[in-house]
């Protein structure tokens, strides 16, 4: 029985500050993990309650070079939630557990839902073609586009525009806009994918801007804001109430959240708390918590957003091209043993995220670590710790490589 409330109590265990400036040493906010009700068993594959010494192993000593802070919610047969690590390196305050911040690409998730939900109410064919929906978009260069090939990353869509390196120009460009539909533009002119095998449902490959063509999909079909659709098909239903967007280019997060920081190519530390996100859009610029994402995950996995046949059909299966693992919107992580994850990752500059659960939801993971190294092409060696501690033993020395975030 998974088991919803929360407990009064807390440990506090106390943490060596790592190299910093703060004057205090944080503390790692612990929840006891609860175990499942009285009498109820776990099923065969399910996972016992979580790991509470495993999983505050794994935040122990932030901030560090990695990471400033981390936020993390286990659920499912048993829960815990914990926050290590500092607000803000100029204070050394401790980090805001309920803090807002930067989802990155788990926004795909959403607009995967939000998608689907209009292909229930037959307003959205998924065999249906790009230019039948939206015509004049692709030039003459492509082939038929599918709506389920934007879905699963099979479009053969090229990466758009952006406004460089995070470590770098992008840090200096931080406050300029480049619209969505600027980045679909640049794709668009670069044509489609050329080669064996790289055409329209042939071959996955992970980009921003296929989400961002859906989200101009829903917007065409519904009539509609995208930023509105999302609150109410998938924010309201799933009791999300501190999840948003940020309106148009503005840089701030809104609320209490805890400061982000990128570690440029020059090894230099900044604060990367406020940066016009505006061109991520449907596909990036989800700001939202832990508690809330976690709340999503329930009512995505149990089939409340999304019907369940089309949820199994579309979001819980990959595409049938060799070397798929992204279905439409999550990424499918098999841990070895028989035990498979369905998660989806999202960085952006001072910010990693993750949701990740089990297909009976036995085990959820939610996290928000304020990793330095946005984009890095490995996995931040915080967020591995608590994926492995909060998957374990499943993971733990399995030999199985973690998904590193190339689904970003």
């Amino acid at each position: 029985m998974t088991i919803r409330r929360r407990t009064a109590l807390a440990t506090v265990l106390a943490l060596g500050l790592g190299a910093g400036p703060s004057a205090a040493s944080p503390a790692l906010a612990s929840t006891p993990a609860l175990a499942a009700t009285p009498g109820a068993q776990t099923t065969a594959g399910q996972l016992p309650a979580p790991d509470v010494k495993a999983l505050e192993a794994a935040l122990r000593g932030l901030p560090d070079a990695d990471a400033t802070a981390a936020l993390v919610r286990v659920g499912g047969h048993g829960i815990w939630h914990a926050s290590a690590g500092v607000h803000d390196l100029g204070s050394g305050r401790q980090a805001l557990e309920e803090a807002r911040f930067r989802a990155g690409s788990t926004t795909e998730v959403v607009t995967s839902a939000i998608v689907l939900q209009l292909a229930a109410e037959g307003r959205v064919d998924l065999d249906g073609t790009v230019q039948r929906y939206l015509p004049g978009l692709l030039s003459d260069a492509f082939e038929p586009v599918t709506v389920r090939q934007l879905l699963t990353f099979t479009s053969g869509l090229q990466p758009g525009s952006s406004l460089g390196p995070e470590n770098a120009e992008g840090y200096e460009n931080r406050f300029r806009t480049l619209t969505p539909g600027e980045v679909v533009a640049a794709s668009v002119a670069q044509g489609p994918y050329r080669g064996p095998g790289e055409g329209p449902g042939r071959k996955q490959r992970y980009a921003n801007n296929d989400y961002t063509v859906l989200g101009m999909l829903i917007e065409r079909i519904t009539g509609d804001s995208y930023a509105h659709q999302a609150q109410a098909r998938v924010f309201r239903p799933a009791g999300m109430r501190h999840t948003s967007f940020p309106e148009g280019p503005d840089p701030r997060i809104h609320g209490a959240h805890n400061r982000g920081y990128q570690k440029l190519a020059d090894g230099t530390v900044v604060d990367a708390t406020e940066w016009n996100m505006s061109d991520r859009w449907a596909a990036g610029d989800m700001i939202s918590t832990t508690a809330d994402l976690e709340k999503f995950l329930f009512a995505l996995f149990r089939g409340e957003l999304v019907p369940q046949p089309l949820l199994e059909k579309e979001m819980f299966t990959a595409p049938d091209v060799e070397g798929a693992v992204m279905s439409a919107g999550l990424q499918r992580f098999d841990t070895g043993g028989g035990r498979v994850l369905w998660l989806k990752t999202g960085e952006r500059p001072g910010y990693s995220t993750l949701i990740a659960a089990t297909r009976d939801l036995s085990r959820t993971l939610v996290y928000s670590v304020n990793a330095t190294g946005a984009k890095a092409a490995t996995m931040n060696p915080v967020c591995e710790r608590i994926v492995r501690a909060a998957f374990a033993p499943s993971t733990a020395g399995s030999g199985k490589n973690l998904p590193a975030g190339s689904a970003r």
